[in-house]
């Protein structure tokens, strides 16, 4: 129905009469403005005959001429001056509402990511909570998935926890949403994270072990170990540790065990006994040697006799400094390991020893004086108190049971190689407990040397060389032998030695004749000389023997006569006087 009429009032510009009848804040604002911007009144008398502020006369005019009508109104008056007033999608607002409904813990910066990585467009927390105050809320919204515990399916539950992670929600919010623990929403998250959609799927429910180091590789290969039944847990873990695999001591006996009650070769019984302090014990490096020899009776040499091992040992890293094979407890076997040592190593301040024969020889005891060693003798019967019989201990675990099987004096000294080699290298039990990383014997001696000598003293100290000068025909006289060397050289010395049943000619380093010998018992005499092995060299030799010289045989190594005393010459007695004393005569 139309309006009824409206009362009649007389037109008036008094100020307070008008603001008893406008019926909005929007035409109050026309009449105040009215004045001013229709007939150019000043906005000071203005603000005078109404009390309004002038500064807010002036900004009110302003946003009119700008803005026209509708700066009347405040809402549009917020809005920028260039641009109309942005309105958000629908589907945006109606987003919002959704999410609070579903789950009103949800908080604005939440919802306003959600919306953010829904949409692909920027969502301000103020938009939410104005969307939020002017929007109702549905009053039962439909869930978006179902709770944990209702999906049947465990890949669709852990599917909704992925999938609402991925829009944005929280894990604090996916946690109640879905009505489960943190912890299962973490667990989820990480297994996606890691290993994607078959991350999603059921695990077995059995013991979770972790990668085992014990494979059948290593155990095949404590297995080839174990053919040596001398061999413990912790020699057996150091040979693993060269070959790149890394077992634990404890764990190589676990598997040792495991190997024999199948029926590998079991160990000889050990004999308890009760550590000793050491009489030599050094305190630092090449302080103290040990020098000792060793006997090997099972061998395939076929012989009939053992074979002895010299070594050196340094007592501190308990690293082996030098070490031979020799078929007699000679001195000069034990002299050649000696001088191989200081050669190596330098000299020690002390030698340790048994009471050997070849260590009390007077030409023993006049290498250590001149090299500067003291030379200490353990107690008869009391092998340990020098570091040799851990020494022998570990021969006899890593290498008899390989000396047994060989044949030859290659095999032999191949054997003794390697254990040198792997004893020095090896994890030593001695050194378990250092934190240097040092754990091997040569590790632990390093580079440290002992008294320096030089080549020349060497040779002048230890003279484990004979020097004989060649004949016209080339040959050398050495120990009742004639033995052949190079007629190119012939007037020359050469140096001569014997060494492992072979008697060696050498001119300075350049080697002319080795030739093979058999030793008697007594390990002095030579019994016999084999085919002499003559060297190629690049001296030029004088023609060859004359006619009459080749006709009879000749050998290059024959037995000599020894050598007869020389008797007195028979004289007149005192030799004459070389001038006459009486001159008379010798004119006369």
């Amino acid at each position: 129905m139309p309006a009824g009429p409206r009362p009649r009032r007389d037109p008036t510009d008094d100020w307070d009469q008008l603001r008893l009848v406008v019926a909005s804040p929007a035409q109050e604002t026309y009449e105040l403005l009215r004045p001013i911007v229709l007939f150019g009144h000043s906005i000071p008398a203005r603000a005078q005959q109404t009390g309004v502020p002038e500064r807010t006369l002036r900004r009110k005019v302003a946003r009119c001429e700008a803005r026209g009508m509708r700066s009347l109104f405040d809402l549009e008056a917020l809005a920028p001056p260039t641009t109309a007033r942005r309105q958000l999608p629908p589907d945006v607002r109606r987003a919002i509402v959704d999410l609070k409904a579903e789950y009103p813990p949800l908080g604005l910066r939440e919802i306003a990511t959600i919306c953010r990585l829904r949409f692909d467009r920027p969502v301000s927390h103020h938009t939410v909570r104005a969307v939020l105050a002017s929007e109702p809320l549905p009053i039962r919204p439909p869930r978006r998935f179902p709770r944990y515990r209702e999906t049947a399916d465990s890949v669709a539950r852990r599917r909704a926890v992925v999938t609402l992670s991925l829009d944005g929600w929280s894990a604090k919010a996916i946690a109640g949403y879905l009505e489960t623990s943190r912890q299962t929403v973490y667990e989820v998250l990480r297994r996606w994270d890691e290993e994607g959609w078959p991350g999603l799927s059921d695990r077995p429910y059995g013991p979770r072990h972790p990668a085992r180091k014990v494979d059948l590789r290593a155990m095949a290969a404590i297995r080839r170990l174990q053919a040596n039944p001398e061999l413990g847990e912790f020699r057996i873990h150091a040979a693993l540790a060269q070959q790149g695999i890394h077992l634990s001591p404890s764990t190589c006996g676990r598997l040792l065990a495991l190997h024999r009650a199948l029926g590998a070769p079991r160990p000889a019984p050990a004999i308890p006994h009760e550590p000793q302090p050491m009489p030599f014990a050094a305190q630092r490096r090449h302080q103290s040697w040990s020098v000792d020899i060793r006997s090997i009776e099972e061998h395939r040499l076929g012989t009939g006799k053992p074979v002895s091992v010299l070594s050196i040992l340094e007592h501190v890293s308990r690293a082996i400094l030098a070490g031979a094979i020799s078929p007699r407890q000679d001195l000069t076997a034990s002299r050649i390991v000696l001088r191989a040592a200081v050669e190596a190593r330098g000299a020690p301040e002390v030698l340790v020893s048994d009471g050997g024969g070849v260590f009390r020889a007077k030409q023993a005891h006049a290498v250590y004086a001149a090299l500067g060693i003291q030379k200490e003798r353990i107690d008869a019967g009391q092998a340990w108190q020098h570091d040799s019989e851990p020494h022998c201990t570990a021969m006899r675990r890593m290498a008899d049971h390989h000396d047994a099987r060989a044949a030859t004096w290659g095999e032999l000294q191949a054997v003794h190689d390697r254990f040198f080699h792997d004893d020095n290298h090896h994890a030593h039990v001695a050194h378990r407990g250092r934190t240097d990383g040092r754990g091997s014997p040569a590790a632990v001696l390093g580079w440290v040397q002992g008294a320096w000598c030089g080549p020349a003293d060497r040779d002048r100290r230890f003279r484990l060389r004979a020097t004989r000068r060649l004949n016209a025909h080339g040959c050398v006289r050495f120990r009742h032998w004639r033995r052949s060397g190079e007629r190119g050289l012939a007037g020359d010395r050469v140096a001569v030695w014997v060494w492992d049943e072979t008697v060696t000619v050498a001119d300075a380093a350049e080697t002319l004749a080795e030739d093979p010998v058999t030793v008697e018992a007594a390990g002095q005499r030579r019994r016999d000389v084999g085919e002499p092995r003559l060297s190629a060299t690049g001296h030029a030799s004088p023609p060859p023997f004359l006619s009459p010289l080749d006709a009879v045989a000749w050998h290059p190594a024959r037995r000599l006569a020894p050598a007869r005393p020389r008797r007195p010459r028979a004289g007149a007695g005192p030799q004459a006087r070389r001038f006459d004393p009486d001159p008379d005569a010798r004119t006369g």
